[in-house]
């Protein structure tokens, strides 16, 4: 089995760790903008574009031919969602959440679409079989990207988040106003879920035991 605690979380951002003044201004702009107001929907977006694009990377991978669409794709869903906004969590972790569900959605109709016209010819394990480092630890990534694709949704949210994004469980639970012992099962779920289509998948064991 992958070891999922072995992938680094994504980079964080050179503001991870903004000043209050900044954190009140980007909440006070959500607000508005859950409000109707455009201005500050149109400031909104502008200041949240960089994170979105960056979580949709870690997802898809960096250089997938769809990230730029499934970016555009998650900030309209991120503006469509911005009415329910109440404010139990930071724009960015709603906006982070947001695009992690997209970005999954985009990689389980592009998984589709491989399977449909190719059987799974799997050129994400494929190309590089080398074992530099680098190397395999991007293998490892994209190994779990595709695991991910056959959880339920929920579950592959919650991970993703966890193991791509570093959140801890309390971010997951506040960002997705879900109780804690409820994202706690959804990621022992997912883990036994995918434990058991590797041991159950002779090629997934394969792959795993390469990346390993």
């Amino acid at each position: 089995m992958v070891d999922l605690r072995a992938l680094p979380p994504a980079p964080p951002d050179a503001d991870e760790a903004p000043a209050r003044e900044s954190t009140s201004a980007t909440m006070a702009l959500a607000r508005a903008a859950a409000a109707g107001d455009e201005r500050a929907t149109q400031q909104l977006l502008e200041s949240l574009t960089t994170r979105v694009e960056r979580v949709v990377h870690v997802i898809m991978g960096i250089g997938h031919a769809d990230a730029d669409d499934v970016t555009q794709l998650a900030l309209i869903a991120f503006t469509q969602a911005l009415p329910a906004f109440r404010g139990e969590c930071e724009p960015t972790h709603y906006a982070s959440r947001i695009a992690v569900r997209t970005a999954l959605n985009a990689r389980r109709r592009s998984r589709a679409m491989r399977a449909r016209y190719d059987d799974l010819a799997d050129a994400d394990i494929a190309d590089t079989m080398t074992t530099h480092d680098s190397a395999l630890a991007e293998r490892r990534k994209r190994l779990v990207r595709d695991l991910l694709g056959v959880l339920p949704p929920e579950q592959a949210e919650a991970l993703a988040l966890r193991i791509a994004l570093g959140w801890s469980l309390e971010e997951i639970a506040a960002a997705s106003a879900t109780p804690l012992n409820t994202i706690r099962s959804r990621l022992r779920l997912a883990k036994e879920a995918l434990r058991r289509k590797v041991e159950s998948d002779p090629v997934l064991r394969e792959k795993v035991e390469e990346v390993k």
